[in-house]
């Protein structure tokens, strides 16, 4: 087993590593975004770039899915995965927030939080301080056999995450960093910010080491990180050579021989670099987040391949040879050879041969609430998924709109079972006329919570319907709520269906495998939007207005003999589903 019974400590130049000068050349990877049979796999692929280094960040809402509710087995066994990266001889630079962005549901908050009426977040606030002490006395504990003064391969551990991004309350800061060495933590501890003057006066907490994100123009970004810190080591803690996608827009790309000169100036300069992504991977199920460019909400696509080295499937990309060029230059080392190509399942068609109506299951997939006035979901103990709404409306009116204040973030709406349209909060003053009957109606509204937003002052972002729904300026009150976080869909009960009706409704697609499973890519040529599972895991969203359109199938998902397909389409399905050996991202915004 490698001797990692070292330090990484700075000096007035740099970093020093077993009493040697140390640069971190270092590849970002998180361990929740991919199987954890897979883990193996990917990190050697790592390795074989050229690495030293690997990071990750620690996602609060995996372990926490509920408060007091801690989950550290399986994928969510962070301790594992450092400890595999070590014996294949990699450091690892930990990087826990609680806050972490990572284009992450919530940037990695548990959405319980927004059930505290008025809690702020990432600052002295008591309630959400609570809530993070409470966490950090549980994960830490994991980490500390596996800091390098006790032989593990952890030397690094960062506060928070780019908090000059959002706020200037040290006080929270020192909070943070006074925990982690309470509780234990003797390596080395620092921060990571944008280089601009705004950002490093609120994140930096001196004496601890700064360090710097930025994708482009190190020179200057470098410069201005100096200016902060004149003397240690200079780090660019993320260096974003690619990035990420919202639906709706290009798939993004970036040239890989330009990111390829970016990475060696930072290299020649003496620089230290972690590359992000080193491998992407994929927010499976329901953990993508989302963006806020002031003017509109931007939910991010299932795909978290960032147009990384490592593909979201291990593929070895141009990017990856032009990294590892660049590296073995700078190392004068030769990395290992990386592992084979993952294999592929054989292209194939399948077609749905039993159909589940969503309304037709809402009493077996949740338990009703009776509120006086709509809740969103936090208030109901849900963070992800879906939520129903019920409520009757007197008649005759017939000619009506209806509104909804405070929607996260799409609702699909019907009267008396017959879908009258969508709302989505992007147009917040926008609604749906309705002609009410005589004798009355009921209303439902199905609610998509399309990711927490991730970035920015928008951090605290409700879902479900935090307002109210008005007919016209009338609010409606006496509402049956159904919280549908869909973790469990063994109840439905699926029937043959000729002809799929249009509208919410869960399809099952047998698969059947006579040969070892392997990856794929799951294609739905002609259905609209909705949600994929595969032998019961979620593997994410689609959506027909792309950019992505294949979701990832990892091999260890699938079985050989039968296998089952469950697509919950909202509008309109397809006729069939396509196994597809390579994947489908979208057009490129190059």
């Amino acid at each position: 087993m490698p001797d990692h019974a070292r330090s990484l400590t700075v000096d007035a130049t740099g970093f020093v590593r077993d009493g040697r000068p140390h640069q971190i050349i270092s590849a970002a990877v998180h361990y929740f975004r991919v199987l954890p049979q897979q883990w193996a796999d990917r990190l050697e692929r790592l390795r074989a770039l050229g690495v030293n280094t690997i990071e990750t960040y620690v996602a609060w809402n995996v372990h926490e899915p509920e408060p007091g509710s801690y989950d550290f087995s399986g994928g969510q066994d962070v301790a594992a995965f450092v400890r595999m990266a070590g014996n294949l001889g990699l450091d690892v630079i930990v990087r826990p927030g609680p806050y972490i962005c990572a284009e992450w549901e919530f940037g990695g908050l548990p959405g319980w939080l927004l059930a505290a009426p008025g809690i702020r977040l990432r600052c002295r606030d008591e309630p959400y301080l609570a809530a993070v002490d409470r966490w950090f006395d549980a994960l830490i504990p994991q980490l500390l056999p596996l800091q390098c003064s006790r032989g593990g391969p952890l030397v690094a551990v960062q506060v928070e995450n780019e908090y000059g991004s959002y706020g200037n309350d040290r006080g929270y800061l020192e909070h943070l960093r006074a925990g982690l060495l309470r509780r234990g933590l003797d390596c080395l501890l620092f921060t990571a910010d944008g280089p601009t003057d705004a950002m490093l006066q609120g994140g930096a907490l001196p004496p601890l080491l700064a360090t710097a994100t930025f994708g482009s123009r190190p020179e200057d970004s470098l410069a201005t990180l100096r200016r902060y810190q004149p003397h240690g080591p200079l780090m660019c803690t993320e260096f974003w050579h690619g990035w990420f996608d919202h639906w709706g827009e290009p798939h993004h790309t970036r040239d890989a021989a330009e990111a390829a000169d970016v990475l060696h100036r930072m290299l020649a300069a003496g620089a230290s670099v972690n590359i992000y992504m080193g491998h992407g991977g994929t927010n499976f199920g329901w953990y993508n987040g989302a963006n806020h460019d002031g003017t509109a909400y931007q939910p991010t696509v299932t795909s978290y391949d960032y147009d990384a080295p490592i593909g979201e499937a291990g593929e070895l990309t141009a990017k990856f040879h032009l990294f590892r060029d660049v590296i073995a230059r700078h190392t004068g080392r030769t990395p290992p050879p990386p592992p084979p190509a993952s294999r592929r399942l054989a292209p194939r068609t399948a077609a749905p041969d039993g159909v589940a109506p969503l309304a037709d299951h809402l009493d077996v997939l949740s338990t009703p609430v009776r509120r006086v006035a709509t809740e969103p979901m936090e208030r109901l103990g849900q963070s992800l998924g879906l939520i129903h709404y019920r409520t009757g409306v007197s008649g005759p009116r017939p000619e009506a709109t209806v509104h909804i204040d405070g929607l996260g973030d799409r609702a699909q709406l019907f009267l008396d079972g017959q879908e009258i349209g969508v709302l989505h909060r992007n147009a917040p003053q926008a609604g749906l006329p309705v002609q009410v009957p005589a004798g009355g109606a009921t209303l439902d509204v199905l609610v998509e919570n399309q990711g927490r937003i991730n970035y920015g002052p928008p951090l605290a972002d409700p879902k479900g319907i935090s307002g109210g729904v008005r007919l016209d300026n009338q609010y409606l009150f006496d509402w049956e709520i159904r919280p549908l976080p869909l973790t469990d869909l063994s109840p439905l009960t699926f029937v043959a269906a000729p002809a799929a009706a249009r509208g919410p409704a869960f399809h099952r697609v047998p698969v059947r495998l006579n040969e070892p499973s392997a990856d794929c890519f799951v294609a739905l040529p002609g259905w609209t939007k909705g949600v994929v599972w595969l032998n019961g895991r979620c593997l994410g969203r689609y959506w027909d207005m792309g950019p992505q359109r294949t979701l990832y199938a990892p091999a260890p998902l699938w079985a050989t003999g039968r296998n089952e397909l469950v697509v919950l389409e909202l509008h309109t399905p397809g006729t069939h589903v396509e196994l597809r050996g390579s994947s489908d991202l979208g057009d490129e915004s190059g």
